[in-house]
């Protein structure tokens, strides 16, 4: 059995018109409210995200680090066993998810040790004919981007970076996503999420950054699925004001 989390953001973040502006401002207004949200204590600072740095706010760092620190401790205490168990699972629901199913350009990332496994998905897009793009990201920045993928096989040929992750070298000419046709669906991953749709992430800010950068695209926002062992569901997510919600959770209902 499985329990979705569906969220109502994605209408709201097509674009980056006054509407979008306003829904996103009352959103952030009212998640405040509720003390989802931390502000940063630099007025300064520009409105790009930048990870964890220096200019959030001490009480967010420490809420976001201690978060962390809880649930890389649960990721440890997962068998291989039960990893591969709950992959599986996923891998069937996004493969007959009517979003997948529709979008024909996909980003989706190159699982780590504590994440979901994403091979089955990667082999699908292929077997259906779709488009695959994958994370490139430039070390010591925010900055990332989706190039495309050729075939699934490629990629154990590919570099494995300090992450221990496959990407494309930075002289290896792919197009990017972002450059043509924009994506219609991105799979996420992250450390935590909570049912509002916020996500936790390893302090980098790199998906952040790369749907700001969405929103500005034609296209506008694609639709943002993550992908989550059910011991990364937490009860709340501690978040800045840049960092974007995601519009749909999955995971296994214990």
């Amino acid at each position: 059995m499985y329990l979705t989390v569906k969220l109502e953001s994605h209408q709201k973040l097509q674009s980056l018109g006054a509407a979008g502006a306003a829904g996103r401002g009352a959103a952030r207004r009212a998640a405040s409210a509720r003390g989802l949200i931390l502000r940063t204590e630099s007025q300064g600072a520009g409105p790009g995200p930048a990870g964890d740095s220096g200019e959030m706010a001490a009480p967010l760092r420490a809420a976001k680090q201690a978060l962390r620190a809880e649930l890389k401790r649960r990721l440890r205490g997962l068998s291989e066993a039960e990893k591969q168990r709950q992959s599986r699972l996923l891998s069937r629901k996004v493969i007959g998810h009517s979003k997948y199913q529709e979008s024909q350009r996909i980003a989706v990332f190159l699982s780590m040790q504590d994440e979901i496994e994403t091979e089955e998905i990667i082999k699908d897009i292929f077997q259906r004919g779709k488009e695959c793009f994958i994370p490139r990201y430039k070390p010591q920045s925010s900055h990332m981007d989706m190039v495309k993928l050729t075939s699934a096989e490629e990629i154990c040929s590919l570099p494995l970076t300090s992450w221990n992750i496959h990407q494309p070298c930075d002289n290896d000419v792919r197009e990017e996503a972002l450059s043509v046709g924009g994506l219609d669906l991105i799979l996420m991953p992250g450390l935590g999420f909570d049912k509002s749709g916020n996500r936790l992430g390893r302090g980098k800010g790199y998906y952040d950054t790369y749907l700001e950068r969405c929103m500005h695209h034609p296209k506008g926002k694609p639709y943002t699925i993550a992908l989550a062992f059910k011991e990364q569901i937490c009860d709340s997510v501690p978040v800045a004001e840049n960092d974007i919600q995601i519009d749909e959770i999955l995971y296994e209902d214990s």
